[in-house]
């Protein structure tokens, strides 16, 4: 029988973990984890920010809501340069009107998932506010996403692309030269009361060699609007 290395059979357990860990993907190829918290620390300005709302831990999860006096979403971020990635996490709504993982960029606001209780969308965030570039909503998916239970919120930036979804849905995706831009940082917003976050993930990424067929399955997305339209809180 063949012997192994030490080193290689050292590095097998790693390697396992890793695959294990991986998530399902269409546009990426994910490499090294950048990034990883269980989301079981409330924001002390260090690791992560709270910028408006209440931000807390309940039942073992990082808990946001949205203050009446604030008179904007609760935002949580952290700081962060990167370029191409995939972020996932768990959320659940308790009440809350809507949910984003907001992602910029030096200049300003990048790109986003937003998602309420019936459904998602994937945008390209207006980065400048006062024109000429505007917001660019690549469609919504119907998804009901019930108060009291978790779910899986995948985000992947490669080069020009977005691409998100929530448990394995079909994704939304678009393209936006913008959307290429080195980012600073990402973080939650949640608007109304309450919504929990855990276990985020963040890897490196490249596109993946499967990606133009990939793409090709992915049905249309409904148009932004209607029913499963997410209210995006605004994000500092």
């Amino acid at each position: 029988m063949m012997k192994l290395p030490l080193l290689a059979l050292l590095t097998l357990p790693l390697l396992a973990l890793h695959a294990a860990d991986a998530p399902k993907t269409a546009l990426a190829k994910t490499g090294e984890s950048l990034f990883s918290d269980d989301l079981k620390t409330a924001p002390d300005g260090k690791a992560w920010a709270a910028a408006k709302g209440k931000w807390e831990i309940a039942d073992g999860a990082l808990r946001g809501a949205e203050l009446a006096a604030d008179k904007h979403g609760a935002v949580s971020r952290h700081k962060m340069n990167f370029t191409d990635a995939v972020i996932q996490y768990e959320v659940k709504l308790d009440g809350a009107k809507g949910t984003t993982l907001s992602i910029n960029d030096a200049k300003g606001h990048n790109c986003r998932i937003a998602l309420n209780p019936t459904g998602f969308t994937v945008t390209k965030d207006d980065h400048d506010h006062e024109g000429p570039d505007k917001a660019v909503n690549f469609g919504r998916r119907a998804v009901a996403l019930k108060p009291g239970e978790w779910h899986t919120v995948r985000l992947e930036m490669v080069g020009d692309t977005v691409l998100g979804t929530v448990d394995d849905a079909a994704p939304v995706f678009g393209s936006h030269e913008m959307i290429a831009a080195e980012k600073t940082n990402f973080g939650f917003t949640v608007a109304g009361e309450t919504a929990s976050f855990r276990n985020l993930r963040m890897w490196s990424a490249t596109k993946s060699a499967d990606w133009d067929k990939a793409k090709a399955a992915i049905p249309a997305p409904l148009p932004p609007g209607g029913p499963a339209k997410a209210k995006a809180p605004a994000a500092k």
